[in-house]
């Protein structure tokens, strides 16, 4: 027969061994007498016997309940019995234990509906149950662990943090190891640990979190392994979150919050043999004091005394257990709100793990394939490019003609990455003319005084969301320039230029004023809303006599990808549409993927010195030919440059002139326009830095000057441009020559 399901799940939550135990005690003693049911006390010397035999040839097993202080054969008869209460409780539905005549058994309807062979496949089950219990119980090694740790972190933070075996260790490692731990290897439980995001740390930690009331270590409580910044100590913590009550009680009244919400949890679980107090010091500085305001309770353990892995195993079951209770006792029951508690949760994220080096060429194919399969087909490192100046800073320009797929671009690059308009991942917002202010796009504070956002801000909120912050968000601002850009974003812009890294994320200044805030609830769903980390802004602009220029503050804060060289001879590839690879992969990605790992020169100095200095080289000659007509450039664009390139070169996406030819086209060569000779000849002498030496091409600046014909007309419709050193920007150059020659003005946006 097959055994019901609700016996077969009997044992699938283990907090400890002791179920499994009883049951294979209970069968084995009335298979000995024959018997409807069993004498309790020789069931009780059965299960005693099991962890006196196990303990004695050196297998790690349950320990006795901490407050005993014994070994299984120190235990007494009074302990046992108050040992056997919790499993004989919790197998209640099918056994039941009679005080009058001492005896212990199965209900009969239970014994009549198994039958023998019901009551042998019960025993093999609790077997194999045990077998997988005391299997995970000898080859987890948390002592070696937390040791490892302390001994090898303050070394390993001098050492490159990508990639590096502590990072796996505490995200990987660690996390599954204890997931093969009976008590915590159920559907409840999120496991997560960090060294930090993008730089160390300075405490790391790893974490279980009853996903029934919290996914994030943000907000809510959780068990926490938490290590002091020297590395003296671990403490296994009972913490709360504090960034959520950082936002919504600001900085003033979180501590009182804090601790108030500390002392209530304290009244309500044990928290046997485990420190009540603010003695943990983890930092001499800043965040120490959230920490110890936080902190439910802990237990510490010292560097070179960490205690055994039972001891550590036992510690860790007795807090989990307090944990337990106060979940189902005193949140998920009628007593949560008056804890003021985060609600229950249903979805679960894992903290993100940086995306190897290697596997950005296969991802972004995976990504040119999806494009390709919807019938659409963009120039040779178009993706690539788009990728990289995404990744250098999250604000793009997508510039050309109508119709030539800069819209569909964005969307198909997005819907690669799983982001689509129907999980609110990717949205389009089409720019009005009448646009005059931010608040077209922000929202505003209506008569009521209630705020009305505006479509971007919606889109943020739903992305700085716990559950959403490790998936993309893409804006696609929809013809940008009908209106002008620098009324309507120029709260944008500013905020996105105070992007800076705090606990190993990007964060920014507020986007809404609290001013226009009025009601609490507008207050904690719009206060403290910056650019997430996870939004990604891409503009779509026609240049005709119905739009708005640029400015050079626009400019400066984006890179510019042109659309303007179209092959109408491209058509669909149907041998292709066939082709089984697809972009799973890429769909599956976090946001990572796209997040910028520099925000400042400093973060990619050391490890990328000599191609810094040779592409400040190149841009320190450059400035000198625009300063003559006052376009030449700032720190703000030699940065986000020498990112761009340092991106390509660590991902060998392209040659390094490739990827200096689109910075050129894209950097520079949009901040060019004018009528005077001056211009001319700044184009004149990045024609010939964009020729190089091997296209064969003289550029003879006394010539030229009067006429440039000869040398434009080489990219005249027809004709075999020169292979030029940089040929992207070279046709550009062309062109705006040409424009300059015919009109007596020139600029990017015209040609």
């Amino acid at each position: 027969m097959t055994l019901p399901e609700s016996i077969t799940q009997i044992f699938r939550r283990k907090q400890k061994s002791y179920k499994m135990v009883l049951i294979i005690s209970l069968i084995e003693e009335l298979k000995t007498t024959n018997q409807e049911r069993a004498f309790f006390d020789k069931v009780r010397e059965r299960f005693l016997s099991y962890y006196m035999q196990q303990q004695d040839l050196g297998h790690r097993v349950d320990e006795t309940p901490i407050r005993y202080h014994a070994r299984w054969n120190e235990i007494t008869i009074g302990q046992l019995n108050s040992i056997l209460t919790t499993p004989v409780k919790v197998l209640s539905e099918i056994i039941f234990v009679d005080r009058e005549d001492n005896s212990i058994g199965f209900y009969p309807e239970i014994k009549s509906q198994l039958g023998e062979g019901g009551l042998r496949q019960l025993e093999n089950l609790a077997k194999e149950e045990l077998n997988k219990y005391n299997i995970a119980m000898q080859q987890f090694s948390l002592k070696n662990h937390l040791e490892n740790i302390m001994a090898q972190y303050v070394q390993a933070k001098a050492e490159p943090f990508k990639g590096h075996s502590l990072g796996t260790l505490l995200r990987k490692t660690i996390p599954s190891e204890l997931k093969t731990l009976p008590f915590l290897n159920e559907e409840h439980y999120k496991i997560q640990g960090s060294i930090g995001q993008g730089k160390w740390a300075d405490v790391p930690w790893f974490s279980i979190l009853d996903k029934r009331i919290t996914s994030t270590t943000q907000s809510g409580e959780y068990v926490v392994y938490l290590f002091a910044e020297d590395m003296s100590a671990v403490y296994l913590t009972l913490a709360q979150g504090v960034t959520v009550p950082s936002k919504e009680k600001g900085s003033k009244e979180k501590y009182a919050y804090l601790r108030n919400k500390t002392q209530e949890i304290r009244e309500l679980i044990p928290l046997t043999n485990m420190n009540k107090d603010e003695n943990i010091h983890l930092l001499s500085h800043g965040r120490g004091n959230d920490y110890q305001a936080s902190t439910v309770a802990y237990i510490k353990y010292e560097r070179g005394k960490v205690p055994s892995d039972e001891h550590l195993v036992q510690d860790l079951q007795n807090v989990m257990e307090d944990y337990r209770i106060y979940v189902e006792d005193h949140i998920l029951n009628e007593t949560a709100s008056t804890l003021e508690v985060e609600p229950m949760m249903e979805y679960i994220e894992s903290v993100p793990e940086p995306i190897d080096d290697a596997q950005i060429p296969f991802l972004l194919h995976q990504i040119q394939f999806h494009i390709r399969r919807k019938g659409f087909f963009f120039p040779e490192h178009l993706i690539e490019n788009f990728y990289l100046s995404l990744k250098t800073k999250p604000f793009v320009i997508l510039a050309g003609i109508s119709g030539t797929g800069k819209t569909r671009l964005v969307k198909l690059f997005a819907e690669a990455l799983g982001a689509t308009g129907n999980n609110g991942q990717f949205t389009l917002i089409p720019v009005r003319p009448d646009w005059s202010d931010p608040a077209d796009l922000l929202g505003y504070k209506d008569l009521s005084g209630r705020f009305k956002p505006g479509p971007l801000t919606e889109v943020l909120v739903e992305a700085r969301k716990p559950e959403n912050q490790y998936k993309p968000y893409f804006i696609c601002m929809d013809e940008m320039n009908l209106a002008r850009v620098e009324h309507y974003f120029s709260e944008l812009l500013s905020v996105l230029e105070t992007q800076d890294w705090q606990e190993g994320k990007i964060q920014t200044q507020d986007l809404i004023s609290s001013t226009m805030l009025d009601t609490s609830e507008d207050q904690v769903k719009y206060g403290s809303l910056g650019i997430p980390e996870n939004v990604f802004l891409i503009g779509t602009v026609n240049m005709d006599e119905t739009t708005h220029p640029f400015s050079k503050k626009v400019l400066d804060r984006a890179n510019t990808l042109e659309f303007n060289y179209i092959n109408l001879q491209q058509y669909p590839d149907l041998g292709e549409q066939v082709e089984t690879s697809d972009s799973s992969d890429a769909a599956e990605l976090n946001h990572l993927f796209l997040r910028s790992d520099y925000l400042q020169l400093v973060d990619a100095y050391d490890a990328n010195k000599e191609l810094v200095v040779r592409t400040t080289e190149r841009m320190v000659k450059i400035n000198d030919l625009l300063e003559d007509i006052h376009a030449h450039v700032g720190f703000r664009v030699r940065d986000a440059i020498c990112f761009y390139m340092i991106y390509n070169e660590r991902y060998k996406l392209m040659s390094e002139e490739e990827a200096f030819d689109w910075q050129l086209l894209q950097k520079i060569l949009p901040r060019i326009q004018g009528s005077h000779s001056s211009v001319r000849r700044v184009l004149l002498n990045l024609m010939k830095g964009a020729l190089g030496t091997g296209s064969g091409v003289t550029v003879d600046f006394q010539a030229f000057m009067d006429d440039a014909s000869p040398l434009y007309l080489k990219w005249a419709a027809g004709q075999t441009p020169p292979t030029a050193k940089h040929p992207q920007s070279a046709r550009k150059l062309a062109f705006m020559l040409r424009r300059l020659e015919e009109d007596g003005f020139t600029s990017y946006w015209l040609s």
